[in-house]
């Protein structure tokens, strides 16, 4: 599928929902009275799941753009370090751009040097925020990184 839906408040609904937004809201805001059965219907049809989709790839590509603007910046930055002599600001750029591609990432550790406890109450949330609470988890998690939401252990 390619560019925007042809029913208007589809589109909407797909935008709020490539946002972020929750499916009740995104209904809402779509312009439609509220009602979970339709807004979940709607969210579970395969032209809107289609465009969300396109939307957040839309999204993650400007933000892929971004970080190579950043790491070519950096670049320039380096260079004109190294040329005026300034090795402290060089190293700086260097290390920036690390940072940027995600070659260096700083951890925080706990008191003991371990992971940082954190705990939350889910027992309050809906199963509908429960599963987009999944589909974050999933899209973030990457490929030999515990996956069991019980972080490090030890250091």
């Amino acid at each position: 599928m390619s560019g925007p839906l042809n029913n208007a408040r589809w589109e909407k609904f797909a935008q709020e929902r490539a946002k972020g937004k929750s499916v009740d809201k995104s209904y809402v805001m779509a312009g439609f009275k509220a009602n979970s059965g339709n807004a979940a219907r709607l969210n579970g049809n395969e032209r809107v799941r289609a465009r969300i989709a396109e939307l957040q790839q839309r999204t993650a590509e400007k933000a892929t753009t971004t970080a190579a603007d950043i790491a070519r910046q950096l670049d320039e930055d380096r260079d004109f370090a190294r040329e005026h002599r300034q090795g402290a600001a060089a190293v700086s750029a260097t290390m920036g751009k690390a940072k940027v591609l995600g070659l260096i990432v700083e951890r925080h550790g706990g008191p003991t040097g371990g992971a940082i406890p954190i705990r939350f109450d889910l027992s309050g949330l809906s199963d509908e925020e429960l599963d987009q609470l999944e589909h974050i988890r999933s899209r973030i998690a990457q490929p030999g990184r515990d996956q069991s939401g019980e972080g490090a252990t030890g250091g």
